[in-house]
């Protein structure tokens, strides 16, 4: 499998395909704790396009930039970076 700047990509195992991501995120309707808040707060005055920004500048270096081997543990971290500045921009969104 080639990435699009032609570099290729290790594929473990007999099948090029991979399985989706059928991770379910529960939704609560209880109310955020002070981490959280606290969290948020600092994401918020760094700057969410920052964040936003990083992420996808991590996650293209790793996947575009390397050599490396993929296996299913590193599919699913580039996976939780896109969770990540995904959630980021719906946040930077409603503000």
């Amino acid at each position: 499998m080639q990435t699009q700047n032609g570099q290729s990509i290790c594929q473990n195992g007999s099948s090029a395909v991979t399985s989706v991501d059928t991770r379910q995120v529960s939704e609560s309707s209880s109310s955020l704790t002070p981490a959280q808040i606290e969290f948020i707060g600092y994401v918020t005055f760094h700057g969410i396009e920052d964040f936003i920004k990083s992420l996808k500048m991590i996650h293209d270096f790793a996947l575009y930039h390397t050599d490396l081997c993929f296996d299913t543990n590193e599919k699913s971290a580039l996976f939780d970076l896109k969770i990540l500045w995904e959630g980021f921009e719906r946040i930077s969104e409603e503000s």
